[in-house]
């Protein structure tokens, strides 16, 4: 009796998402018509959907040379519960056509977010999110790189322990176990050495590995992260650590699991380039001060604005 309670209380929650989806899509998606062909075909299949708990944002731009849809297709296969929304962030090549042609084979499970310009990884990986928060029914939710530089097997494994460990949000690790097969060059391991130290004095968490592409998230914690754009193009992920500080303040750790990753390989085409490396430095100073230093010189500001002598008199 109670399960089938449930499940008339999930089909409804569905159809009242449905219903907002499709009007979403008008408004996002005017002249997408694979949004609207997903959405005919989503509303037979209710109950396959209904299980799709766990979604996934894969961010592309310009990928058309580097997109696997082999895994994908693989994954998509042998995971009834999972789903997938490529964020096309304002590609210059044909990976929106691609994406486009490769939604056809599974409307259902696979969906495409257009952004006709592009926006960074931080906006498309927050604009996926919310469209799917606002759109499906996923209770967890999280990105990968569109290379696959973590593969989907550490992926589930990271979305496991949110589930098994009742977790707000886990994330990979490509330094918690060094005989793991990590491939990097030096360069960018040595950048990421300086750059996670700058970052652990900015957060302030022991988190050994802030920048993997790979994260999930309960539904809750989603929703308040990728709530208000991020300061940074691409160190967003500094960003999402200090939401959760405010979000769940000294037991910030508690709600966080850091899980080593089985494999990660660095392949070529990042589009990270030795410029924007160098910017990062700067980007996380920026960081620091909006969401470290301003809102305690915002504070001082306003309790002086409170003792003012003129508005002290003002107010009586």
């Amino acid at each position: 009796m109670k399960t089938g309670v449930l499940a008339i209380i999930q089909i409804l929650t569905f159809l009242k998402s449905r219903l907002f989806y499709q009007k979403s899509c008008f408004h996002h998606h005017p002249s997408n018509p694979a949004v609207y062909a997903s959405f005919s075909l989503q509303l037979w299949g209710i109950k396959q959907l209904i299980n799709m708990r766990n979604g996934i944002i894969i961010p592309c731009y310009n990928e058309a040379n580097r997109l696997k849809f082999d895994e994908f297709t693989a994954f998509i296969q042998s995971n009834n519960e999972y789903s997938l929304c490529f964020v096309n962030d304002g590609s210059k090549d044909e990976t929106l056509n691609q994406l486009n042609a490769f939604q056809k084979t599974n409307p259902a499970r696979i969906y495409i977010y257009d952004m006709p310009q592009n926006g960074g990884k931080a906006e498309a990986v927050r604009c996926g999110s919310n469209w799917m928060l606002e759109n499906t029914d996923v209770q967890n939710i999280g990105f990968l790189d569109a290379d696959l530089a973590t593969g989907f097997a550490d992926y589930t494994m990271l979305n496991d322990t949110l589930i098994k460990e009742d977790k707000k949000m886990v994330i990979g690790s490509r330094k918690l176990e060094e005989e793991n097969n990590i491939d990097r060059s030096l360069f960018r391991s040595l950048a990421s050495n300086i750059i996670g130290f700058m970052i652990k004095m900015i957060v302030g968490l022991q988190i050994k590995d802030t920048q993997c592409g790979a994260k999930v998230f309960n539904r809750t914690t989603a929703q308040y992260v990728f709530n208000q754009s991020f300061k940074s193009r691409w160190l967003f992920d500094v960003e999402m650590f200090i939401r959760m500080k405010r979000l769940y303040a000294g037991a910030t750790m508690n709600h966080i699991s850091e899980v080593a990753i089985s494999e990660w390989e660095e392949v070529e085409g990042s589009h990270i380039t030795l410029k924007d490396s160098m910017k990062f430095p700067i980007q996380l100073l920026e960081i620091a001060f909006v969401y470290n230093i301003l809102p305690k010189v915002e504070m001082v500001s306003n309790i002086l604005g409170m003792m003012n002598p003129a508005r002290i008199l003002a107010d009586n």
